[in-house]
Protein backbone atom coordinates (compact mmCIF):
# COMPACT_ATOMS: atom_id res chain seq x y z
CA UNK A 1 0.00 0.00 0.00
CA UNK A 2 1.46 3.30 -0.71
CA UNK A 3 2.58 5.86 1.56
CA UNK A 4 -0.20 8.54 1.06
CA UNK A 5 -2.83 5.87 1.31
CA UNK A 6 -1.44 4.95 4.37
CA UNK A 7 -1.51 8.50 5.77
CA UNK A 8 -5.15 8.97 4.85
CA UNK A 9 -5.71 5.37 6.52
CA UNK A 10 -3.91 6.49 9.77
CA UNK A 11 -5.99 10.20 9.70
CA UNK A 12 -9.63 8.25 9.54
CA UNK A 13 -9.21 4.80 11.27
CA UNK A 14 -9.87 6.14 14.69
CA UNK A 15 -12.96 7.39 14.00
CA UNK A 16 -14.25 4.42 10.95
CA UNK A 17 -16.55 7.06 8.98
CA UNK A 18 -17.36 6.61 5.29
CA UNK A 19 -16.10 8.61 2.80
CA UNK A 20 -19.63 9.06 1.19
CA UNK A 21 -20.94 10.09 4.39
CA UNK A 22 -23.43 13.00 5.21
CA UNK A 23 -22.21 16.21 5.77
CA UNK A 24 -22.36 15.79 9.73
CA UNK A 25 -19.94 13.43 11.00
CA UNK A 26 -20.58 13.38 14.65
CA UNK A 27 -24.08 12.20 13.27
CA UNK A 28 -22.58 9.45 11.61
CA UNK A 29 -20.10 9.05 14.46
CA UNK A 30 -23.28 8.37 17.26
CA UNK A 31 -25.26 6.18 14.20
CA UNK A 32 -22.37 4.06 14.34
CA UNK A 33 -21.76 3.98 18.81
CA UNK A 34 -25.00 3.03 18.60
CA UNK A 35 -25.37 0.64 16.13
CA UNK A 36 -22.18 -1.10 18.24
CA UNK A 37 -23.50 -0.41 21.87
CA UNK A 38 -26.82 -2.20 20.70
CA UNK A 39 -24.90 -5.02 18.81
CA UNK A 40 -22.61 -5.82 22.27
CA UNK A 41 -26.01 -5.03 24.34
CA UNK A 42 -27.65 -7.72 22.77
CA UNK A 43 -25.40 -10.50 22.31
CA UNK A 44 -23.84 -10.38 25.38
CA UNK A 45 -23.79 -13.57 26.71
CA UNK A 46 -20.77 -13.60 29.69
CA UNK A 47 -18.95 -10.94 31.93
CA UNK A 48 -15.72 -10.76 29.63
CA UNK A 49 -14.68 -10.62 26.06
CA UNK A 50 -12.32 -10.72 23.17
CA UNK A 51 -12.14 -7.66 20.42
CA UNK A 52 -10.14 -9.34 17.01
CA UNK A 53 -8.58 -7.05 15.66
CA UNK A 54 -7.85 -7.09 11.58
CA UNK A 55 -6.42 -4.21 9.33
CA UNK A 56 -10.27 -5.85 7.32
CA UNK A 57 -10.52 -6.25 3.62
CA UNK A 58 -13.37 -6.43 0.97
CA UNK A 59 -13.28 -10.08 -0.40
CA UNK A 60 -15.72 -12.48 0.39
CA UNK A 61 -12.78 -15.23 0.92
CA UNK A 62 -11.31 -12.89 3.84
CA UNK A 63 -15.11 -12.57 5.45
CA UNK A 64 -15.16 -16.17 5.51
CA UNK A 65 -11.89 -16.29 7.36
CA UNK A 66 -12.78 -14.18 9.42
CA UNK A 67 -16.69 -15.39 10.56
CA UNK A 68 -14.84 -18.84 10.89
CA UNK A 69 -11.79 -17.40 13.46
CA UNK A 70 -14.71 -15.69 15.04
CA UNK A 71 -16.28 -19.32 15.41
CA UNK A 72 -13.41 -21.00 16.51
CA UNK A 73 -12.25 -18.52 19.06
CA UNK A 74 -16.06 -18.61 20.77
CA UNK A 75 -15.75 -22.50 20.81
CA UNK A 76 -11.74 -22.19 22.30
CA UNK A 77 -13.14 -19.62 24.55
CA UNK A 78 -16.61 -20.58 26.53
CA UNK A 79 -16.60 -18.29 28.80
CA UNK A 80 -16.01 -15.01 26.60
CA UNK A 81 -18.17 -13.10 24.15
CA UNK A 82 -16.48 -12.64 21.36
CA UNK A 83 -15.84 -9.54 18.24
CA UNK A 84 -14.53 -8.78 14.91
CA UNK A 85 -12.75 -5.11 14.10
CA UNK A 86 -11.27 -4.00 11.50
CA UNK A 87 -8.67 -0.78 12.06
CA UNK A 88 -8.71 0.17 8.36
CA UNK A 89 -10.95 2.61 7.76
CA UNK A 90 -10.30 2.08 3.93
CA UNK A 91 -11.68 -1.55 3.84
CA UNK A 92 -14.52 -0.05 6.64
CA UNK A 93 -15.72 2.56 3.77
CA UNK A 94 -15.44 -0.08 0.86
CA UNK A 95 -17.11 -3.02 2.48
CA UNK A 96 -19.71 -1.17 3.54
CA UNK A 97 -19.78 0.43 -0.03
CA UNK A 98 -20.44 -3.22 -1.05
CA UNK A 99 -16.80 -3.21 -3.31
CA UNK A 100 -16.41 -6.72 -4.79
CA UNK A 101 -19.16 -8.48 -2.47
CA UNK A 102 -22.04 -7.61 -1.38
CA UNK A 103 -22.39 -4.43 1.91
CA UNK A 104 -21.86 -5.11 5.40
CA UNK A 105 -20.58 -3.02 8.09
CA UNK A 106 -17.58 -3.32 9.79
CA UNK A 107 -16.77 -0.56 12.87
CA UNK A 108 -12.96 0.52 14.17
CA UNK A 109 -11.94 -0.63 17.40
CA UNK A 110 -12.74 2.48 19.29
CA UNK A 111 -16.65 2.06 19.49
CA UNK A 112 -16.31 -1.56 20.22
CA UNK A 113 -14.44 -0.52 23.21
CA UNK A 114 -16.60 1.95 23.76
CA UNK A 115 -19.43 -0.10 23.52
CA UNK A 116 -18.07 -3.02 25.92
CA UNK A 117 -18.22 0.24 29.03
CA UNK A 118 -21.41 1.15 28.56
CA UNK A 119 -24.31 0.88 30.63
CA UNK A 120 -25.56 -2.51 31.01
CA UNK A 121 -22.32 -4.31 29.43
CA UNK A 122 -19.42 -3.22 31.77
CA UNK A 123 -17.37 -5.92 30.87
CA UNK A 124 -14.59 -6.66 33.44
CA UNK A 125 -12.36 -8.55 31.41
CA UNK A 126 -11.39 -6.75 27.82
CA UNK A 127 -8.84 -9.00 25.94
CA UNK A 128 -7.95 -6.96 22.46
CA UNK A 129 -6.33 -10.14 20.08
CA UNK A 130 -3.82 -8.27 17.18
CA UNK A 131 -4.59 -10.62 14.04
CA UNK A 132 -1.89 -8.96 12.51
CA UNK A 133 1.30 -10.69 11.29
CA UNK A 134 4.06 -8.62 12.40
CA UNK A 135 4.38 -6.58 15.10
CA UNK A 136 4.59 -2.93 12.71
CA UNK A 137 2.66 -0.26 12.15
CA UNK A 138 -1.06 -1.67 12.10
CA UNK A 139 -0.11 -3.00 15.58
CA UNK A 140 1.20 0.18 16.76
CA UNK A 141 -2.24 1.50 16.38
CA UNK A 142 -4.01 -1.10 18.04
CA UNK A 143 -1.76 -0.23 21.14
CA UNK A 144 -2.69 3.19 21.11
CA UNK A 145 -6.18 2.63 20.80
CA UNK A 146 -6.13 0.65 23.80
CA UNK A 147 -4.29 3.13 25.65
CA UNK A 148 -7.07 6.09 24.43
CA UNK A 149 -9.73 3.53 26.15
CA UNK A 150 -8.20 3.20 29.28
CA UNK A 151 -6.90 7.13 29.52
CA UNK A 152 -10.50 7.91 28.76
CA UNK A 153 -9.43 10.33 26.07
CA UNK A 154 -13.01 11.32 25.15
CA UNK A 155 -13.87 11.88 28.86
CA UNK A 156 -17.03 10.06 27.89
CA UNK A 157 -16.42 6.87 30.37
CA UNK A 158 -16.74 5.77 33.53
CA UNK A 159 -13.54 6.50 35.55
CA UNK A 160 -14.25 4.20 38.23
CA UNK A 161 -15.02 1.83 35.47
CA UNK A 162 -11.87 2.00 33.95
CA UNK A 163 -10.49 1.97 37.04
CA UNK A 164 -11.18 -1.53 37.55
CA UNK A 165 -11.77 -3.37 34.38
CA UNK A 166 -8.82 -5.20 33.42
CA UNK A 167 -7.22 -5.06 29.97
CA UNK A 168 -4.87 -7.31 28.15
CA UNK A 169 -3.69 -8.16 24.88
CA UNK A 170 -2.36 -10.68 22.62
CA UNK A 171 0.23 -10.11 20.20
CA UNK A 172 0.36 -10.53 16.56
CA UNK A 173 1.62 -13.97 15.30
CA UNK A 174 5.05 -13.52 14.35
CA UNK A 175 5.25 -11.51 17.42
CA UNK A 176 9.02 -13.24 19.19
CA UNK A 177 11.94 -13.59 16.67
CA UNK A 178 12.51 -16.96 17.94
CA UNK A 179 9.66 -19.01 19.44
CA UNK A 180 6.78 -17.41 16.94
CA UNK A 181 9.03 -17.33 14.04
CA UNK A 182 9.80 -21.01 14.59
CA UNK A 183 5.69 -22.31 15.42
CA UNK A 184 4.97 -20.81 11.84
CA UNK A 185 7.66 -22.00 10.26
CA UNK A 186 7.22 -25.45 11.20
CA UNK A 187 3.39 -25.21 10.55
CA UNK A 188 3.96 -24.07 6.95
CA UNK A 189 6.41 -26.72 5.96
CA UNK A 190 3.67 -29.17 7.71
CA UNK A 191 1.38 -27.77 5.11
CA UNK A 192 3.92 -27.62 2.24
CA UNK A 193 7.36 -29.61 2.33
CA UNK A 194 5.92 -32.15 -0.34
CA UNK A 195 5.90 -28.57 -2.64
CA UNK A 196 8.93 -27.32 -1.14
CA UNK A 197 10.89 -30.55 -1.81
CA UNK A 198 10.93 -30.08 -5.53
CA UNK A 199 9.93 -26.28 -6.13
CA UNK A 200 9.90 -22.93 -4.86
CA UNK A 201 7.32 -22.06 -2.57
CA UNK A 202 7.19 -18.32 -2.13
CA UNK A 203 5.40 -16.65 0.59
CA UNK A 204 4.13 -13.07 -0.03
CA UNK A 205 4.09 -10.67 3.08
CA UNK A 206 2.82 -7.12 3.46
CA UNK A 207 5.73 -5.68 5.31
CA UNK A 208 6.14 -1.86 6.21
CA UNK A 209 8.06 0.86 4.13
CA UNK A 210 10.87 2.14 5.81
CA UNK A 211 9.19 5.19 7.48
CA UNK A 212 6.77 2.96 8.77
CA UNK A 213 8.66 0.36 10.54
CA UNK A 214 7.43 0.25 13.81
CA UNK A 215 10.10 -1.68 15.68
CA UNK A 216 11.65 -2.74 12.57
CA UNK A 217 9.50 -5.46 12.63
CA UNK A 218 9.97 -6.10 9.09
CA UNK A 219 12.97 -8.14 9.98
CA UNK A 220 10.46 -10.92 10.66
CA UNK A 221 10.20 -11.53 7.09
CA UNK A 222 13.87 -12.44 7.01
CA UNK A 223 13.80 -14.31 10.34
CA UNK A 224 10.99 -16.78 8.92
CA UNK A 225 13.04 -17.09 5.59
CA UNK A 226 15.61 -18.47 7.48
CA UNK A 227 13.73 -20.32 9.84
CA UNK A 228 11.97 -22.40 6.84
CA UNK A 229 15.23 -22.81 5.13
CA UNK A 230 16.44 -25.13 7.61
CA UNK A 231 13.36 -27.53 5.98
CA UNK A 232 14.29 -26.52 2.70
CA UNK A 233 16.17 -24.32 0.72
CA UNK A 234 13.25 -24.01 -1.37
CA UNK A 235 11.30 -21.76 1.10
CA UNK A 236 11.38 -17.90 -0.18
CA UNK A 237 9.45 -14.98 2.01
CA UNK A 238 9.37 -11.08 0.57
CA UNK A 239 6.95 -8.59 0.40
CA UNK A 240 4.48 -5.84 -1.42
CA UNK A 241 6.04 -3.42 0.79
CA UNK A 242 9.63 -3.47 2.45
CA UNK A 243 12.63 -2.19 1.07
CA UNK A 244 14.96 -4.44 -0.76
CA UNK A 245 12.37 -7.82 0.07
CA UNK A 246 10.62 -7.33 -2.91
CA UNK A 247 9.85 -9.82 -5.72
CA UNK A 248 12.75 -8.83 -7.63
CA UNK A 249 14.79 -9.19 -4.53
CA UNK A 250 13.19 -12.80 -4.28
CA UNK A 251 14.54 -13.81 -7.37
CA UNK A 252 17.74 -12.43 -7.20
CA UNK A 253 18.10 -14.92 -3.70
CA UNK A 254 16.40 -17.71 -5.80
CA UNK A 255 18.87 -17.05 -8.55
CA UNK A 256 22.21 -16.97 -5.78
CA UNK A 257 20.86 -20.20 -4.58
CA UNK A 258 21.07 -21.81 -8.18
CA UNK A 259 17.19 -22.08 -8.53
CA UNK A 260 17.52 -20.92 -12.17
CA UNK A 261 14.24 -22.62 -13.09
CA UNK A 262 11.47 -25.18 -12.47
CA UNK A 263 8.20 -24.35 -10.55
CA UNK A 264 7.26 -21.90 -7.99
CA UNK A 265 4.20 -21.70 -6.01
CA UNK A 266 3.36 -18.45 -4.36
CA UNK A 267 1.13 -18.32 -1.39
CA UNK A 268 0.35 -15.38 1.02
CA UNK A 269 1.49 -14.38 4.22
CA UNK A 270 -1.19 -12.39 5.33
CA UNK A 271 -3.91 -13.19 7.40
CA UNK A 272 -6.53 -13.19 4.91
CA UNK A 273 -6.59 -13.45 1.19
CA UNK A 274 -7.99 -10.38 -0.17
CA UNK A 275 -6.70 -7.89 -2.72
CA UNK A 276 -2.82 -8.42 -2.72
CA UNK A 277 -3.39 -12.27 -2.70
CA UNK A 278 -5.81 -12.09 -5.44
CA UNK A 279 -4.02 -8.95 -7.25
CA UNK A 280 -0.62 -9.05 -6.15
CA UNK A 281 0.23 -12.40 -6.28
CA UNK A 282 -1.97 -14.12 -8.29
CA UNK A 283 -3.38 -11.26 -10.60
CA UNK A 284 -3.09 -11.17 -14.64
CA UNK A 285 -1.04 -7.60 -14.04
CA UNK A 286 1.63 -7.77 -16.27
CA UNK A 287 3.42 -4.78 -17.44
CA UNK A 288 7.13 -6.13 -16.89
CA UNK A 289 8.50 -3.44 -16.87
CA UNK A 290 12.09 -1.81 -15.71
CA UNK A 291 12.35 -2.23 -11.88
CA UNK A 292 11.74 1.58 -10.03
CA UNK A 293 14.36 3.67 -8.35
CA UNK A 294 12.98 1.08 -5.08
CA UNK A 295 14.18 -1.98 -7.54
CA UNK A 296 10.57 -3.06 -7.65
CA UNK A 297 8.72 -4.15 -10.96
CA UNK A 298 5.26 -2.29 -10.07
CA UNK A 299 2.02 -3.11 -12.11
CA UNK A 300 3.10 -6.61 -12.20
CA UNK A 301 1.79 -10.16 -9.87
CA UNK A 302 4.21 -12.22 -8.54
CA UNK A 303 2.51 -15.03 -10.97
CA UNK A 304 3.09 -12.65 -14.04
CA UNK A 305 6.78 -11.95 -13.04
CA UNK A 306 8.48 -15.25 -12.30
CA UNK A 307 6.98 -16.51 -15.04
CA UNK A 308 8.25 -13.92 -17.22
CA UNK A 309 11.36 -14.71 -15.99
CA UNK A 310 11.26 -18.22 -17.04
CA UNK A 311 9.94 -20.39 -13.77
CA UNK A 312 6.84 -22.20 -14.23
CA UNK A 313 4.27 -20.15 -12.06
CA UNK A 314 0.91 -19.98 -13.50
CA UNK A 315 -3.03 -20.29 -12.24
CA UNK A 316 -2.27 -23.83 -10.82
CA UNK A 317 0.49 -22.71 -8.79
CA UNK A 318 -1.32 -19.73 -6.58
CA UNK A 319 -1.90 -21.01 -3.51
CA UNK A 320 -4.56 -18.04 -2.34
CA UNK A 321 -5.11 -18.84 1.25
CA UNK A 322 -4.69 -16.77 3.82
CA UNK A 323 -3.02 -17.37 7.36
CA UNK A 324 -6.19 -17.42 9.36
CA UNK A 325 -7.44 -20.13 7.03
CA UNK A 326 -4.77 -22.71 7.64
CA UNK A 327 -5.96 -24.10 11.06
CA UNK A 328 -2.10 -24.92 12.86
CA UNK A 329 -1.34 -21.17 11.83
CA UNK A 330 -4.23 -19.76 13.63
CA UNK A 331 -3.63 -21.97 16.65
CA UNK A 332 -0.41 -19.00 17.37
CA UNK A 333 -2.36 -16.36 17.16
CA UNK A 334 -4.99 -18.42 19.63
CA UNK A 335 -2.03 -19.44 21.87
CA UNK A 336 -1.19 -15.86 22.00
CA UNK A 337 -4.74 -15.36 23.18
CA UNK A 338 -4.51 -17.94 25.77
CA UNK A 339 -1.07 -16.29 27.22
CA UNK A 340 -2.35 -12.99 27.59
CA UNK A 341 -5.47 -13.77 29.68
CA UNK A 342 -2.99 -16.01 31.79
CA UNK A 343 -0.84 -12.90 32.17
CA UNK A 344 -0.48 -9.81 33.99
CA UNK A 345 -3.31 -7.28 32.84
CA UNK A 346 -1.66 -4.92 30.05
CA UNK A 347 0.49 -2.29 31.68
CA UNK A 348 -1.40 0.02 29.18
CA UNK A 349 0.78 3.52 29.65
CA UNK A 350 3.77 1.40 28.00
CA UNK A 351 4.25 0.42 24.62
CA UNK A 352 4.33 -3.86 24.03
CA UNK A 353 7.69 -3.34 22.75
CA UNK A 354 8.56 -6.80 20.91
CA UNK A 355 11.96 -6.52 21.19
Amino acid sequence: MKTKILLIAALMAVFGLSSCSKSDDKSNYDSYQKTVNETVKSQKQNNKVILLVAFGSTWQQAYDAFDATVAAYKSAFPGYDVFLSFSSAICINRAAAGENVAPRNFYAPPFWLTAFAQDGVKYSEIVIQSLQVIPGEEYARVINYIKDFANNSNRDLDDSYLSKVVLKLGVPLLQEATSDVNAVAKALNDLYKDKAASSVVAFMGHGNPDSYDTYKANIRYTQLETALQTYSPNYFVGTVDMMDNFKTNVLARMKDAGITSGTVFCHPLMSIAGDHAHNDMAGDDNENGAPNEEGEVEDTSWKCYFAAQGYTCNNNTQIVKGLLELPTVRQIWMNHTKAAISGEPLDYYHSKDPE
